[in-house]
């Protein structure tokens, strides 16, 4: 009988990212293993209780690959390698066996492979969320001693700076006890309440979403009227939990999960661990009611760009989008061009290949079927309008995203 391979998972599952990894390692493993699999025990004692017990489990196990995260990593210091400076974990990363570090804030230089998400790609589809549904006022709220917060906002401003926008930041008191839950509540209220009005603000996750959703409560001020607000991480049970259901970015974090049980698995067969990186790169933003809202304050430009979502299915064109307003096509293509930069046609083009989009990664349809309910005449004809708009075609980018 072949021996099975013995794997450590110190993944954190109590969100969707950590979820995400160990769904995709699974997932592989089912289809090249058999694997025999050991996890962090749940945390009943103390920290550093914890973690003794658990490298001592795992010296006892003698595994043939690691894959670990931990979300206290990326508030510690870090030692040559980008890894906790504490004696628990480097026990284990001194053990003679492939490494897989899952946690944004390993070193670039680092020798040990890394899954790494992708801050740069997040800021920019954000930018693009809130620019579209016509906000000009932005602000950011990360949490300041996280190097991945600090990437996905740098990113959510360079690219609200190219189209123009400024961003106002959020900053943690420097004080650790006001940084509480309750404690910094009242803070970001008086913060909210001093930013221009409506605004769209990009927060570093879910967890900091609904806490300033909270907060805009404390203000008395509305979600999303005067404050839309946007996660990362689409955790389900977050953004359901808060009031209103937030809006977030989903990160492809199971396809992320196999190809890291992909990696290790070569690494056990002898690849050398070079600081290879796997990606969770951001596939789309699932829109719940807290950025659900037209920022727009041209009367006719909302009404339209309200009609073209409402007929996304429908084969329309920009004479039906006119006719839906008072003004003429002339004055309306020049209002959309000031609004969002955008010609009519660009927004329906636009609307249509989002929806297509989400159609082909929230459904198991075929492309045909998308395509009749789409009003698309054939598969060639949305594979063609898709690939224009998204720059890919269509089950290129359902294999891509899923």
């Amino acid at each position: 009988m072949p021996r099975i391979p013995k794997i450590v998972l110190l993944i954190e599952s109590s969100r969707a990212y950590g979820r995400g990894l160990l769904a995709g390692i699974a997932s592989y493993a089912r289809l090249h293993g058999p694997w025999s699999f050991y996890r962090r025990p749940p945390l009943y004692d103390d920290i550093d209780q914890e973690e003794r017990i658990t490298h001592e489990r795992i010296e006892r196990w003698k595994p043939d690959g690691i894959i670990m995260r931990d979300s206290r990593l990326e508030r510690w210091s870090y030692d040559g390698f980008g890894v906790q400076d504490s004696q628990a974990h480097k026990k284990i990363l001194n053990m003679a066996v492939p490494i897989i570090i899952a946690s944004s804030a390993v070193e670039q230089n680092r020798v040990f492979p890394a899954i790494m998400s992708d801050c740069a790609g997040i800021g920019k589809m954000v930018a693009e969320h809130l620019l579209e549904r016509g906000f000009r006022n932005f602000a950011y709220c990360g949490l300041d001693d996280l190097r991945w917060s600090a990437e996905r906002g740098e990113s959510f401003q360079e690219n609200l700076t190219q189209a123009g926008f400024t961003v106002q930041f959020y900053r943690q008191p420097a004080e650790k006890n006001k940084r509480t839950w309750e404690a910094e509540l009242g803070i970001m209220a008086d913060w909210l309440r001093q930013l221009p009005k409506p605004v769209g603000v990009m927060t570093c996750n879910d967890d900091r979403a609904q806490q300033i959703i909270e907060a805009c409560k404390l203000a008395n001020l509305n979600v999303p009227e005067e404050i839309a607000v946007i996660g990362v991480d689409n955790d389900d049970l977050v953004c359901e939990l808060s009031e209103p259901p937030l809006s977030s970015v989903v990160l492809n974090a199971e396809r992320a999960g196999y190809e890291a049980a992909e990696l290790l698995d070569r690494l056990m067969a002898g690849e050398k661990m070079t600081g290879q990186t796997i990606w969770a790169r951001p596939s789309r933003v699932v829109t719940r009611k807290s950025t659900d809202i037209l920022a727009i304050e041209d009367k006719e430009v909302a009404s339209a760009i309200r009609f073209i979502r409402q007929n996304a299915r429908k084969a329309i064109q920009v004479n039906d989008v006119v006719q839906a307003t008072a003004i003429s096509r002339r004055v309306l293509e020049k209002r959309f061009r000031k609004e969002i930069g955008r010609s009519i046609f660009g927004e329906i083009k636009r609307t249509r290949s989002s929806l297509v989009a989400r159609m082909l990664l929230e459904t198991d349809w075929s492309v045909s079927q998308i395509a009749l309910k789409a009003g698309f005449t054939n598969i060639d004809h949305l594979s063609r309008y898709f690939r224009e708009e998204m720059g890919i075609r269509p089950l290129a980018y359902r294999k891509q995203n899923t």
